[in-house]
């Protein structure tokens, strides 16, 4: 009989090690800002960011929140934009990848021009979306679509191409048609890459909400981090990255369990 090996040290770790590198960070940052080094303006106490945090998430002496926005408002109208570009961009990207990997001459088509559109930062081109949509909605989700697009379009090329040969050919042996090779051997044998290239392109459109929200971003936390720049107020400008940074995490974390989820034989065979 072997002991019964307890998982609450791993748990502890798997948890402790990072509030550890927390704790270590603060610390750092309180002795940065006491030094005297930089100016408060520069360099503010995480106390300061604290206060600026509580502030544009109430309402106190008339004022509500950041311009007039709850920090909950900024935060859903910036995930409400990711969410639709990505949904986009993906849904765009996964079709347009399957058809490469499955159709040589369009592969040899589109290649080029995934590699131009992957090679362009999204601020680029963003100015020019603004003058054919418009400043409110739709350029900003658009910019985001098309940020998500070419590593979800090259991943799931590339996972294509990668399926067994062997297991396309039995298929093909047993009668299966194109459509149903497709289906039931390359799609379920792309699946782990795809979603790899997923969570790529949620992460790259996430970067970009930023420049997304460069114009007309109010509310919204890229749109509050531009204004708080403005006027070199760095505490909310901290806030937003915190929040940005805190949320791109959580949703990371939910991208990595649907892949558990999906493709649970990964790793293992």
């Amino acid at each position: 009989m072997h002991p019964t090996v307890s998982p609450w040290p791993h748990r502890l770790r798997r948890a402790g090690l990072p509030a550890a590198s927390l704790l270590f960070f603060l610390a750092l940052w309180q002795l940065a800002a006491a030094s005297g080094a930089w100016s408060q303006t520069f360099v503010p106490y995480p106390k300061t960011v604290w206060d600026s945090f509580l502030a544009v998430s109430t309402t106190r002496d008339g004022v509500r929140g950041y311009q007039g926005f709850l920090l909950w408002e900024h935060l859903y109208m910036t995930l409400r934009r990711v969410l639709f570009g990505v949904l986009a961009g993906v849904a765009t990207g996964v079709a347009v990848g399957l058809a490469m990997g499955t159709v040589g001459w369009l592969r040899n088509l589109l290649d080029p021009w995934l590699t131009f559109l992957r090679a362009l930062p999204p601020l680029a081109y963003f100015p020019l979306l603004v003058i054919w949509l418009g400043i409110d909605e739709a350029p900003k989700i658009t910019v985001l679509a098309l940020a998500a697009l070419p590593p979800a379009a090259v991943a799931t090329t590339a996972a294509v191409l990668a399926a067994p040969v062997s297991l396309v050919e039995a298929a093909r042996a047993l009668g299966g048609s194109r459509a149903q090779v497709i289906r039931d051997v390359v799609l379920p044998a792309a699946l782990p890459e795809t979603l790899t290239g997923i969570r790529v392109a949620v992460g790259i459109a996430y970067t970009t909400v930023v420049a997304a929200e460069l114009f007309n971003g109010i509310p919204g936390i890229g749109g509050m981090v531009k204004d708080a720049s403005n006027y070199n107020n760095t505490a909310v400008v901290l806030v937003g990255i915190i929040v940005i940074g805190v949320c791109g995490l959580i949703v990371d974390g939910f991208l990595k369990s649907a892949e558990r989820i999906l493709v649970p034989w990964r790793g293992k065979a």
